[in-house]
């Protein structure tokens, strides 16, 4: 009797140091995606925030962004969305999925600074820039944090992205190269490995290299200012900018202001002034 209830006494303190090993491996991995999701999308902040200043200026004391309609395509809980609509935007953030968006509502209903700046809609970018829309043209940004590398019809969305913006509207963009190092550690360590994100979150066949990303935007009536790459240390758990490419990367770029009215290679066609400011960009 004695032996059996010993038996049950060790069967169950295993178990329960089993469960907690494990509960307390799935809460680490859970806490290290958020603060990876977190820091990323602060680096993706400054992009946003530091070129929009250069363009607009300082609006209004506080809220240096104030005037401004900017787009968060694939919002998810509002990471981005929020800090931009605390610098006075005013902020779209939709998702197609339902459940990110009542939980991005939620956050930012416990918040009265956001109440007058942020909104949520649950549907997509091809819904809101269908042509006599809501959203057509009415945008001074598009944010596409994350979202790129999981899209299976890039022209789509660069053509959507051009329908919402105004005509020297930005369009920011952070997302993977193409290169075996990014799936190397974008997918193998990210995944597998360290398990900072979830397996299967990225698929490599739809991850984009800047200058096939750059050549499709500039065939749709984009301008691309800048393109910065982006570096992850899983040791200080921190994003940095760096001058390689190779993993990942923010991109910048401008909706042209008008499309071109004649063949003439005139100095004032945006497709010339195009080509200049990008061999600029590149030999100087």
């Amino acid at each position: 009797m004695y032996s059996k209830k010993f038996g049950r006494f060790i069967l169950g303190f295993c178990t329960r140091c089993l469960t907690s090993v494990v509960n307390d491996t799935t809460t680490s991995a859970c806490k290290h995606h958020t603060q990876f999701l977190e820091r990323r999308s602060q680096i993706g902040f400054a992009v946003v925030r530091d070129n929009l200043l250069n363009a607009h200026g300082g609006r209004q004391p506080g809220k240096p962004l104030a005037g401004l309609r900017i787009l968060d395509v694939g919002c998810g809980g509002g990471l981005l969305t929020e800090p931009l609509g605390r610098l006075g935007a005013d902020v779209l953030g939709i998702d197609p999925v339902a459940d990110s968006i009542g939980t991005a509502e939620v956050h930012a209903w416990h918040d009265p600074d956001l109440r007058g700046n942020v909104r949520y809609r649950a549907n997509t970018l091809e819904e809101l820039s269908e042509k006599g829309g809501q959203g057509a043209g009415q945008f001074d940004a598009v944010v596409a944090s994350e979202v790129v590398e999981h899209l299976a019809d890039l022209e789509t969305f660069t053509l959507c992205c051009n329908q919402v913006l105004k005509p020297g509207g930005s369009l920011f963009i952070t997302t993977i190269n193409k290169t075996q190092l990014s799936y190397a550690l974008a997918i193998v360590a990210a995944e597998e490995v360290l398990r900072i994100v979830p397996s299967g979150t990225h698929d490599w066949d739809k991850f984009v290299s800047p200058v096939e990303l750059e050549r499709l935007l500039e065939s749709n009536g984009f301008h691309v200012e800048s393109i910065r790459g982006m570096l992850y240390n899983p040791l200080s758990r921190a994003w940095s900018w760096t001058e390689s490419t190779s993993i990942n990367y923010a991109l910048h770029a401008v909706k042209l202001e008008e499309e071109p009215n004649s063949d003439e290679d005139d100095p004032e066609d945006p497709t010339v002034v195009v080509a200049q400011a990008k061999a600029r960009r590149w030999y100087n």
